[in-house]
């Protein structure tokens, strides 16, 4: 596991999911109130996956070129920008068009009848 990861479990959990995670998802949601497209938090994404590889080996002597590494923390970084934004973009839709949508769950809305 600490050759994929590029670094220690715990390190993984700190960096990638308690921190990058916290920024990832209020980037996602930036993206969403703001009204840009998706493929912005796939590009921010890709952006977070670099700082987070970065300060994994200025923190705490990760590898820094690890291909594995980057590619599974900005799998993760990207997949809580994508629930952030898809999350915030129902939120938005259904205060903001009251008339038209209503929420149906947390992720989806539909048009009232």
């Amino acid at each position: 596991m600490i050759e994929l990861l590029g670094t220690t479990l715990f390190v993984f959990v700190i960096i990638t999911l308690l921190v990058m995670g916290f920024a990832s998802f209020m980037t996602g949601a930036a993206i969403a109130n703001t009204w840009r497209p998706l493929w912005q938090v796939v590009f921010y994404g890709l952006l977070l996956g670099l700082a987070d590889r970065f300060l994994t080996f200025a923190l705490f002597q990760g590898e820094l070129l690890s291909l594995t590494g980057y590619l599974i923390d900005t799998a993760v970084l990207i997949a809580i920008a994508l629930i952030a934004y898809r999350f915030n973009r129902v939120n938005k839709l259904v205060n903001q068009y009251p008339w038209i949508y209503q929420r149906s769950s947390p992720w989806s809305y539909r048009e009232k009848s």
